[in-house]
C-alpha cells in the first residue's frame, strides 16, 4: 500500500466517525441534545465539542499549525490542552447547536488542511503523552484520533438510543441489529436479564 492510500483510508475512517457523531443530533430539540444521560454527565452536543477541540489539538497545535479562528472554549493560554478543566463536555446557554457544530466542521477543514501538507512520517510534539512517545508522528496521531473519535461515537450511539431510540452509523441503517419489534426488543433483554440473574447466583 502507498503512503497516499494509507493517508486517504485514515482520513476516510476519520470522516465517517465525524458525520456519524453529527448525525446523532439530527431531529432532536436543544433540551435533549445538551441532556446529561450518564452518571458522569455525557451529552450528545458535548461530545461535538469536545471532539471539536481534540481535532484543533491533536491536528493543530500538536504540529505548530495553530487555529487562527476564536473558539470560546479552546484557549492557549489555559495550558498545553488549551481548556479549562470540565469546559469541554457540555454546551453553555450562550453556545448553540449551531455554533459548536460549524467550529466542528472548520476545526475538520483545519485538520484535513494539516494533513494534506504534511506528510505520515511528520513529527508533532503532544505533552501530555508518555515521555517515550511525546514526540509522535502523523500516521500515529492519525490512528489515535481516528481511535478517539470512534469511542466518542460509541457513546453517542448510547446517549441517543436513550433518548429517542434512534440506532446504527447511518441514517436508515441500524448496522448489526436484528430487525425486531418493540416487543421483541422487550423479550429480548427480559432473557438476557435472566441469563444475568443466573449468572450472579
Amino acid at each position: 500500500m502507498s503512503t497516499a492510500d494509507l493517508k486517504s483510508d485514515l482520513r476516510r475512517y476519520l470522516q465517517d466517525a465525524r458525520e456519524t457523531v453529527l448525525w446523532k443530533l439530527d431531529g432532536l430539540s436543544e433540551r435533549d441534545v445538551r441532556r446529561p444521560l450518564t452518571p458522569t454527565g455525557t451529552n450528545l452536543l458535548g461530545l461535538v465539542k469536545h471532539l471539536a477541540g481534540v481535532e484543533l489539538l491533536y491536528l493543530g497545535w500538536v504540529f505548530g499549525r495553530h487555529y487562527t479562528e476564536p473558539v470560546a472554549w479552546f484557549r492557549p493560554d489555559l495550558g498545553p490542552f488549551g481548556l479549562a478543566p470540565d469546559t469541554d463536555k457540555w454546551a453553555t446557554a450562550n453556545e448553540s447547536r449551531a455554533y459548536i457544530t460549524d467550529t466542528y466542521r472548520r476545526a475538520w477543514q483545519h485538520a484535513d488542511a494539516t494533513i494534506d501538507a504534511l506528510p505520515l512520517t511528520a513529527t508533532g510534539f503532544v505533552p501530555w503523552f508518555p515521555e517515550p512517545r511525546r514526540a509522535a508522528t502523523l500516521h500515529q496521531i492519525l490512528i489515535h484520533l481516528v481511535a478517539e473519535t470512534e469511542r466518542h461515537t460509541g457513546h453517542a450511539d448510547v446517549v441517543r438510543e436513550l433518548i429517542d431510540g434512534t440506532v446504527g452509523y447511518r441514517p436508515g441503517a441500524a448496522g448489526q441489529l436484528p430487525p425486531m419489534d418493540e416487543q421483541g426488543w422487550a423479550e429480548y433483554r427480559a432473557r438476557l436479564e435472566e441469563v444475568a440473574a443466573a449468572a450472579r447466583d
